[in-house]
């Protein structure tokens, strides 16, 4: 994917050619060998309680279990990059280490008469291996210890994958910063003599169910059912997913995000959907809108620290009614778009909606086997109105006595049904990383966005996995 590169002049050499770069697939037999090996020399260490813990799903969690499968995993990815190759006993070991302390990943999810809900599991940790399938892919909990997350590695990376049901991606961060922390202390002891913590001092390890605690009777239905655009082409073989990371300056992606007078969320947003308007609808006008879904998250609202999921959707619309849009026309439209529903009012709006649907005393006394098929029935007209996800987790903050060991961090979300396109964003030391995954083989919407940032004076450097290669 050499041809990806933006050609300003401007892009770091080292981070745009691809030929050096490893692939976010460590595929093939050597890696199925490794985790068998793993298996067999990983000794078995239960964590014990006192007590066997349950906990009920959060309100966002109840869908995941519905509509959950081997080709919609309801997986996301978190990985980090540090300066040396990761010690895979260390791994496990630092694993080991941390996972008593977290208690909303130490669940196992089990099967109610109306509801799901989750246990806590107290067999061992998840064995950590060697990479071994694409990003997102289904986790098997049967093979898994019955955890919903996994712990993988490949060459300097550690990759943290979530099932959404147990924590979003706030819920994640805190726990592979967690993890990264006691592998480093492992991995140099010298560390020791600076940090003294077994797990960091003030770290929030909430649990509480921060939808029903601020939750508000009356609302209005929120959620736009107007059916919208959907990307399709030729897809990649079954199983497999693409994956373009961009590296960008933050200072330099502020610049040119002030230029037109907007956040840089809200330019990221816009030039994406700009870019499908562009390559897929060619600039030509379109009866169906370009739906984009942004997860927000809650958290500062409510003045929350919980672990646990939550965030609400709001939606970036464009209707293409005319040919031929500038890219300040659909800036200012996907922006005014985004302001106006990312207030606390609506926010407070469209999670009021949501809980009072879970409390309705009528809908509680439905069997789970009838919840389940009426939940995907909504899904699916509910997933017609969304052609694509950007979700930015923000600017991860590590540590001081760690920062040198970390190169960056990335986030990958997995394909769901109707958005064969998505990407997932995050910061760390000044560098910002955009993130595509896609079942599509066709990558011009990919190469039109990051042009476009490219000559709004952003250097922009690539890097993608061996999806694309033949």
């Amino acid at each position: 994917m050499s041809d990806m590169v933006i050609d300003n002049n401007k892009t770091d050499e080292n981070s745009s050619s691809n030929d050096n770069k490893k692939p976010d697939l460590a595929a093939g037999e050597s890696n199925s060998e490794v985790r068998t090996d793993n298996r067999k020399s990983t000794p078995k260490r239960k964590i014990r309680t006192g007590h066997l813990a349950w906990d009920k799903l959060d309100n966002t969690a109840n869908l995941f279990p519905v509509i959950a499968n081997e080709d919609m995993s309801n997986v996301y990815r978190i990985s980090v990059t540090l300066t040396e190759e990761i010690d895979r006993v260390l791994l496990q070991e630092a694993l080991d280490r941390i996972l008593p302390h977290f208690l909303v990943f130490r669940m196992r999810l089990k099967m109610g008469f109306f509801w799901y809900y989750f246990e806590e599991n107290t067999k061992p940790a998840p064995i950590v291996c060697e990479e071994y399938s694409y990003p997102g892919a289904y986790i098997n909990k049967s093979k898994n210890n019955q955890y919903m997350f996994r712990v993988t590695y490949y060459q300097k990376r550690i990759n943290l994958e979530v099932f959404h049901a147990l924590t979003d991606g706030s819920g994640g961060i805190i726990f592979l910063k967690e993890l990264i922390y006691q592998y480093l202390r492992l991995r140099y002891p010298e560390l020791l003599d600076v940090v003294k913590d077994k797990i960091s001092s003030g770290i929030f390890l909430d649990q509480e169910d921060s939808y029903v605690k601020n939750f508000k009777k009356g609302h209005a239905k929120v959620y736009n059912s107007e059916r919208a655009l959907m990307l399709k082409g030729e897809k990649l073989p079954k199983g497999e997913i693409g994956v373009i990371h961009g590296y960008m300056p933050v200072d330099q992606l502020k610049k040119a995000s002030k230029k037109y007078g907007v956040t840089i969320n809200q330019y990221l947003v816009a030039v994406f959907i700009y870019s499908v308007y562009r390559e897929y609808l060619k600039g030509m006008p379109s009866k169906l809108p370009i739906c984009c879904c942004v997860p927000v998250n809650l958290r500062p609202y409510y003045e929350s620290h919980t672990m646990k999921n939550f965030f609400a959707m709001v939606s970036a619309v464009f209707k293409p009614e005319k040919d031929d849009y500038t890219l300040e026309e659909v800036i200012r439209i996907v922006a005014d778009n985004l302001k106006e529903q990312i207030t606390p009012e609506n926010l407070n709006n469209i999670m009021s909606y949501n809980v009072s649907n879970e409390q309705n005393w009528i809908l509680r006394a439905i069997p789970l086997v009838v919840k389940n098929f009426a939940m995907k029935q909504v899904y699916g007209l509910s997933a017609k109105a969304t052609s694509a996800t950007v979700t930015n987790i923000g600017n991860i903050d590590i540590k001081e006595p760690y920062r040198k060991y970390i190169e960056n961090f990335y986030v990958i979300l997995s394909m769901s049904k109707g958005q064969n396109m998505k990407a997932g964003v995050c910061s760390y030391n000044g560098i910002l990383t955009f993130t595509f995954s896609t079942n599509l083989i066709n990558t011009s919407i990919q190469k039109r966005f990051f042009q476009i940032i490219a000559k709004d004076e952003v250097n922009v450097g690539i890097e993608t996995n061996d999806a694309y290669y033949e």
